[in-house]
């Protein structure tokens, strides 16, 4: 009984676990790598037609992203998640084959005029299908057994629609030891999903700590705040532009809307029309309302039982072609847009903001986390002007957010997790930043007097002896340095004129809007460590 540890080992994305056990190997997740790398990966022990099964804990890209790319490399097993999960991965992977595809046709059509070589998409959209073919779904609570000796049941994580922790028992040479895997573990109180559900008892367990250093802010009444900015918006003659995860948060936003207008709470704007203009979003909600029965909370399904759709309403339109978005703006009431992606880096997103932004009597809501180095960060930040297909559009929308909506469980949630589970022999944190890692397995270690360990890439566990049989150090991915100045820094030296030209023409504004100023670029340095 061996477990490798391979990916989101002292970082957030690409979770991947590899054992092997009872004349068998799998993995737990095969997710792909998002934002800034810090750390090398080492590859998988084994070619992917030797891989027997995958285990998948949810359906969100940096869980599942690369089973495509395995079933290109030849994997034909089967993958074992929860309904809701096979059902999401169906639309989800394949959005990300044709984003994919697309990035690989762009690049190719700007680099054949270059003389540049091919450039080949991570996998296509035949890729995923396959991969697709290959679910095989479980229900919760409910025990199988994979092969001889290997026996799994999945418990709802209450992070996303059908996530799961996963709770493995391998028996062999009379050997048995369970091993539990957190999966994301989801933040109490969220519309429509349940919370997540406890484990008793494991010998080991392999947790999450993306929040691992922090709590949330204190939780606000969304529908209350949602209702403030739908109303002074509406009432100065504005639309509210929602950038939105096309999973997960497009379906708590169309929660909240359907308790404002059932209950009368914006005055004067009745039956104000609210589009949904994201294909995928419009699958997912899909999903969502096919799955509720196994997947909803109890509100939502006392919704469910007096015949309310508690994500649907009296204007709601969705758009799924090009032609159904194009006419979403022609539509000159004030009105409700959520679109994908929710950092406004692609898709459809960019088109409403071209259209919107400049209007002062508009606002842009943002619901969700905004990375760095994205366009939806740049507007929270205060950027006056931004970059829409080669056009330079004045930011004259109200920019504002719901500050408080998280998916993941903060630090006491993820501890009242892990203490839920009696004297586990050892507790493996991953899928956290490095600061946040460490820091979660110092509380762990401390407070609860457990043995912890945050594995780096290549670890290795037996997990028959309890024993480490290889401590992998960190491989930090080198970052490149620039001896001379290049062609991008003259560009960042141009960037610090256009600031400095900025902060001038700034002279004279409300004090509110300089501290808010102020604040971005102090923001800013501190990202950068100046």
């Amino acid at each position: 009984m061996k477990m490798t540890f391979i990916g989101a080992t002292h970082e957030v994305t690409g979770s991947c676990t590899y054992i092997e056990a009872c004349g068998k190997k799998f993995l737990v997740d095969f997710g792909m790598e998002q934002g800034e790398d810090c750390f090398e990966n080492v590859q998988i022990p084994v070619s992917p037609p030797n891989i027997d099964f995958v285990l998948l804990t949810h359906a969100h890209i940096d869980h599942s992203g690369l089973l495509p790319l395995l079933y290109a490399g030849g994997f034909t097993g089967e993958i074992h998640a929860t309904v809701a999960t096979s059902h999401l991965c169906d639309v989800m992977l394949r959005d990300s084959a044709h984003i994919q595809e697309f990035e690989a046709e762009w690049r190719n059509r700007k680099g054949k005029r270059k003389g540049d070589d091919e450039y080949i998409p991570l996998y296509t959209m035949q890729d995923a299908v396959g991969a697709v073919s290959l679910f095989v779904p479980h229900e919760y609570e409910k025990e199988f057994q994979v092969s001889d000796g290997i026996n799994v049941k999945f418990i709802d994580a209450g992070h996303l629609l059908g996530s799961s922790s996963i709770e493995i028992t391998l028996t062999e040479n009379d050997i048995s030891r369970k091993i539990v895997f957190s999966g994301d573990i989801g933040n109490i109180n969220q519309p429509l999903i349940r919370d997540p559900q406890y484990i008793s008892s494991a010998d080991y367990v392999v947790m999450e700590s993306t929040y691992g250093n922090r709590n949330h802010e204190h939780p606000i009444d969304y529908v209350t705040a949602l209702t403030d900015i739908l109303q002074k918006t509406f009432d100065r003659g504005g639309s509210v532009i929602i950038p939105s995860f096309a999973v997960g948060r497009t379906q708590e936003m169309l929660y909240f809307i359907r308790q404002i207008k059932a209950d009368g709470l914006v005055k004067n704007h009745d039956g104000f029309p609210v589009y949904v203009d994201s294909p995928l979003a419009i699958e997912a909600t899909n999903i969502f309302i096919n799955n509720r029965e196994s997947c909803y909370d109890e509100e939502a399904l006392s919704f469910v039982r007096r015949g309310i759709n508690p994500i649907g309403f009296e204007g709601l339109i969705t758009s799924v072609t090009s032609d159904d978005s194009r006419a979403i703006n022609d539509d000159l009431r004030p009105k409700v847009i959520i679109s994908a992606s929710g950092m406004c880096e692609a898709g459809r997103i960019k088109h409403h903001l071209k259209h919107n932004l400049w209007k002062k009597e508009n606002t842009i809501l943002f619901v969700g986390y905004q990375a760095s180095n994205t366009l939806g960060r740049s507007l929270i930040d205060g950027a006056r002007k931004v970059k829409l297909f080669g056009e330079t559009v004045q930011v004259n929308a109200e920019i504002t957010k719901l500050a408080g909506i998280s998916g993941h469980a903060d630090y006491n949630g993820l501890m009242k997790w892990i203490k839920s589970i009696n004297s586990p022999k050892k507790v493996f944190v991953n899928h956290g930043e490095e600061i946040a890692v460490e820091a979660l397995a110092k509380e762990i270690r401390e407070n609860l007097g457990l043995d912890v360990y945050a594995p780096y890439s290549g670890a290795e566990f037996d997990l028959a002896s309890g024993e480490i049989t290889f401590d992998a150090p960190p491989v930090a991915i080198p970052h490149k340095k620039h001896t001379e100045p290049s062609a991008v820094y003259d560009e960042l030296v141009s960037a610090s004129q256009r600031l400095y030209n900025l902060i001038k023409s700034n002279s004279g504004r409300t004090n509110k809007d300089i501290r808010e100023l102020t604040n971005a670029i102090n923001k800013l340095c501190d990202e950068w460590k100046l």
